[in-house]
């Protein structure tokens, strides 16, 4: 059970305090706590609510970064993908992407064969069902009834992975509390302390009660993403995505957008697509990054170029996000030619910043970070992370474990659509829900209709998932606010559902509507 209680910071001297809970800070945490190391893990707002819940739900290699020669990079994160994929098979799962070629496109054939095998060789799956495919026009058209066919002359299609990225950054979060990290959300680093050049501790306040104290720390670890102090040498590109009706293909498309020849995806994600990303410059506040006009005119554009059999238009729109990357800085013009690759900045007083990444590769980035950290501490302990199944990873054969789950789920009239990911969602901890549900039949109902999200799961996540407001139940432990639109009496009525749990009076109840409604706008 996650539990966040602000008061076990004090009193305690930390080896590292970890400020930023996003994918970064969550596998820095783990592998931290596992290692035996005092381990405090913050984070300003919600678990994930910043980049790390609004990426494109991906575990890749990033075929288009070996046009950028970047085989070092590509290489490093589909090895990670290939051990995400054994390590987490309810988290992350395969996904297969087409990728079409057109006469007169900016892909050829030659040269999109010559990537694949590349990437193929890699990932280490040369010779298996995971390898490249070819296909005819006629074939790769069947496979992909969506698609324009106009000038079609072939495709592909590849093997990536996909993942419910809020959820992998919770479990991560779990799993290092149950290895004795202190984990709370909520909490904000005020300032760093020290003594004669060296860090000695940090001072944290409570956004809930605004206390503050100061927590004795021989090292503060800043995985805090777009806000990073404006001192750090970044650069903050915003990517937009759209949550859309579904398609009828099973499979993802990779496509390249004829405005400006940059790559994009159309993606199943919860029975519904996702369509996104645009790359562009961002100099505001990382609180105010929002999905404008413009970024819905060029996705809707470019979609509508790639499919015949819709047209879509702002009314088919069920969701939007937006977040920000952080990129190194390069010189190049274009942020979708600055490279993803993480960097390590690490100061004689105790502090070390994490820059850039991507959240496939941010186990491995972590693993060197809390290497350094061991060092400066004198501590010779290996990483486990590498070896271990994810904390909430059924053992055993996953394939049989799903079959006798899902024959239970079926057991207690859990809509055959809810069943996989529900699954997926919570591992080996879906039996806590499927007790509850014994107890309460209703509660395997859907909570919406189109939603493959039941009753259930609202009670349990605000028991047991450190939830403190709304929007973290409904967008970040359950996406109903980007896979649904809800109306104004839905919303109350899932605040009601989960006010006993929370503690919340009516008074409470109306204010976190007003600050869901405020942070994610009814459609």
């Amino acid at each position: 059970m996650m539990t966040r209680d602000f008061a076990k910071l004090d009193g305690q001297a930390f080896d590292a305090v970890i400020c930023g809970g996003g994918i970064y800070g969550a596998w820095c945490a783990y592998d931290a706590a596992l290692r035996g190391l005092k381990v405090a893990l913050i984070d300003q707002g919600d678990w994930a609510s910043g980049t790390s819940s609004a990426s494109s739900k991906l575990i890749h290699g990033g075929l288009r970064y070996l046009e950028m020669f970047d085989f070092r990079l590509v290489g490093k994160t589909l090895k990670e993908r290939q051990l995400l994929l054994q390590r987490a098979p309810h988290r992350v799962w395969p996904l297969r992407f087409g990728v079409p070629v057109y006469r007169g496109g900016r892909l050829s054939r030659f040269p999109l064969k010559l990537g694949l095998s590349i990437y193929d060789r890699l990932a280490g799956i040369v010779h298996s069902d995971g390898a490249h495919q070819g296909f005819s026009r006629a074939a790769f058209a069947g496979r992909f009834p969506s698609l324009d066919d106009h000038d079609l002359i072939a495709g592909f299609s590849y093997l990536d992975a996909q993942t419910d990225d809020a959820r992998l950054v919770l479990e991560l979060v779990a799993g290092a509390q149950a290895a004795g990290a202190v984990c709370v959300n909520y909490c904000r680093w005020v300032e760093s302390l020290k003594h004669s050049g060296q860090l000695t501790a940090v001072k944290l306040q409570d956004a809930v009660s605004r206390q503050q104290i100061t927590v004795p720390a021989r090292s503060l670890l800043k995985t805090q993403g777009p806000w990073l102090s404006a001192d750090e040498p970044c650069r903050l590109a915003k990517g937009v995505h759209l949550v859309l009706p579904a398609l009828p293909e099973s499979e993802a498309l990779l496509l390249t957008a004829k405005t400006d020849g940059r790559v994009f995806f159309i993606m199943p994600w919860y029975g519904l697509t996702l369509l996104g990303t645009t790359d562009t410059d961002y100099r505001g506040a990382p609180d105010q990054v929002c999905v404008e006009a413009l970024d819905i005119d060029y996705l809707l554009t470019e979609a509508n170029y790639a499919l015949k059999t819709v047209h879509w238009t702002q009314h088919d729109i069920i969701g939007r996000f937006a977040g920000l990357r952080v990129l190194k800085h390069d010189g190049k013009t274009a942020p979708s030619a600055v490279s993803r690759d993480w960097a390590l900045i690490e100061d004689d007083t105790g502090v070390m910043t994490s820059l850039g990444g991507k959240i496939t590769s941010a186990r491995a980035d972590a693993a060197v970070m809390i290497d350094r950290l061991c060092r400066r501490l004198g501590r010779d302990v290996a990483c486990l992370t590498a070896a271990r199944l994810l904390p909430w990873a059924p053992e055993g054969d996953y394939g049989a474990w799903t079959h006798r789950n899902s024959v239970k789920a079926a057991g207690l009239d859990i809509d055959p659509f809810c069943r996989l990911w529900l699954l997926r969602r919570y591992g080996r901890r879906v039996h806590e829900l499927f007790k509850l549900i014994r107890s309460d039949p209703a509660l395997a109902a859907p909570i919406v209709a189109g939603a493959p999200f039941i009753r259930a799961e609202l009670l349990f996540c605000a028991r047991r998932e450190m939830v403190v407001h709304l929007d973290d139940l409904l967008r970040r432990r359950i996406p109903l606010l980007i896979l649904a639109r809800l109306s104004a009496a839905q919303l109350r009525d899932l605040a009601e559902t989960v006010a006993a749990v929370l503690n919340w009076d009516e008074a409470t109840v109306t204010s976190e509507i007003d600050r869901c409604r405020k942070l994610w706008p009814l459609q």
